[in-house]
């Protein structure tokens, strides 16, 4: 199924799902015959990704990202409660619905789950009709969610992420960095003389220009964890999580060349006779003392010194670490 064969009558966010032909469904259950069960009333119209215990959950929600967790509570080592609240601590999976499959079927139990962040209690044995229509309930919320998400966090001429999403993110990187020591890079970037460019060629070819530029820097993104976004105006930055100041110069002069190679004419630029941008870029470990701010404040510094040396270049640096 293509979005095109969706009803033209279908809501928005009924055709964003019905277009994802194959939800990703995570089954976690250490019962083989539940399993087995939930596999068959699945498999036929979802992905369906299998944990049998808490730890094998979370690696795999990082790494295929399902769209809905059908979880057990009772599991060695891990129970499903502290699996859903690790998710819903986890600023990029805490959007996932979890729903808790299991054989409690007390009050308690019931509110525990709901506590943990779990937006349905299904009790065992479960009854395949029943699961897969509230299955079906929670992907179409969740496609409404998304939507609605993408709507707000969206630059609206871009169609990139816009300033407030930025903001937030990267708080949550920085936090993310602090607490598993590893770097976070970020890369700000203004494009060289924009203002000629929109007085030579008139405003609507600036807002076509930052629209080529938006697409081109998502492009250039290839991980799932990086993020551009519109910082304002003619600047753009990017967040680059588990990158260091090396890795994010690197990224910074590929972007500049992808840029360069899109051959957008500026007739009134004193770099090139085409569209060049300047970077500026800062990266630290979450050892350091300084806060996200501060690595903003560095790459603002860097962009200005590229600009200073004549621009069409990308500068960077590191924040300091504190001694041992």
């Amino acid at each position: 199924m293509t979005t095109s064969d969706v009803a033209p009558d279908a809501t928005a966010p009924e055709r964003l799902l019905l277009a994802q032909v194959r939800p990703r469904l995570l089954m976690v259950d250490d019962e083989p015959i539940d399993i087995q069960t939930l596999y068959q009333a699945f498999a036929a119209d979802h992905q369906v990704f299998i944990a049998t215990d808490g730890e094998q959950a979370l690696a795999l929600c990082a790494s295929k990202r399902p769209d809905l967790v059908l979880l057990d509570v009772e599991m060695p080592g891990m129970d499903g409660y502290e699996v859903c609240r690790r998710l819903k601590a986890d600023p990029v999976l805490r959007d996932t619905p979890v729903i808790f499959v299991t054989a409690h079927t007390d009050e308690t139990s019931e509110t525990r789950g709901l506590d943990a962040g779990a937006v349905d209690f299904i009790t065992k044995p479960i009854n395949p009709k029943i699961v897969r229509a509230r299955v079906t309930t929670h992907l179409t919320l969740k496609a409404q969610s998304d939507l609605l998400r993408q709507w707000v966090c969206t630059d609206g001429l871009t169609g990139v992420r816009n300033r407030r999403y930025f903001d937030e993110r990267l708080v949550e990187e920085w936090g993310r960095a602090q607490r598993q020591n590893t770097a976070l890079g970020i890369v700000l970037l203004d494009i060289d003389f924009f203002k000629r460019y929109n007085d030579h060629y008139g405003h609507q070819a600036g807002d076509d220009c930052l629209r080529r530029i938006g697409a081109t820097l998502d492009a250039g993104l290839k991980r799932q964890g990086d993020l551009v976004a519109r910082y304002g105006g003619e600047e753009f930055v990017c967040i680059l999580p588990n990158t260091d100041a090396q890795g994010a110069l690197h990224l910074a002069r590929l972007l500049g060349q992808r840029i360069v190679d899109q051959q957008i004419a500026h007739a009134d630029s004193s770099v090139a006779s085409v569209v060049t941008a300047s970077f500026g870029v800062c990266s630290a470990t979450g050892r350091c003392n300084q806060g996200a701010d501060d690595l903003l404040r560095g790459a603002d510094a860097q962009l200005y010194l590229a600009k200073s040396q004549g621009r069409n270049r990308a500068c960077g640096t590191s924040l300091p670490q504190p001694l041992p």
